[in-house]
């Protein structure tokens, strides 16, 4: 059996906001179906490096009355970072709302504009505990 990763699909409201939270994480635009009679985009973006681990956004131009408000039956989708800390930092100061705060140096929680839950892991071993984010509570379900 033959058995290839090929992309995680979301479906977002607002393309534009979305788009820019992925850019913000790292991810870089690598194909894109604009389909005028079906009225719908896909954008594919991924890591530098990775274009073969994407995540397609999918968009319908008309609206998307069958999206629910809370995406949480999705799932989510991890990333590895190089300092969590850093990453949750520059996130944080951005908007971007953190649910689980990286308190064990190692994981955290965050989410998109369409309410998709993101894992982020530290690369290699865990860092230290470090203020303030050793004392912060979780914010919200992950």
């Amino acid at each position: 059996m033959h058995l290839k990763y090929l992309h995680t699909m979301v479906r977002v409201k607002d393309l534009e906001k979305s788009m820019a939270f992925y850019r913000l994480l790292g991810l870089k635009e690598t194909r894109r179906t604009d389909n005028e009679q079906g009225r719908f985009s896909l954008i594919f973006m991924a890591p530098p490096g990775q274009e073969e681990c994407p995540i397609e956004l999918t968009y319908n131009w008309d609206g998307d009355d069958a999206l629910p408000d809370d995406s949480r039956h999705f799932g989510h989708l991890a990333y590895e970072v190089g300092n969590i800390y850093e990453t949750c930092k520059m996130l944080m100061d951005n908007g971007v709302t953190i649910n689980r705060p990286p308190r064990d140096g190692w994981m955290a929680f965050i989410r998109s504009p369409d309410n998709i839950s993101i894992e982020l892991l530290q690369q290699g071993s865990r860092l230290p505990p470090e203020e303030p984010w050793a004392s912060m509570e979780n914010i919200g379900h992950w």
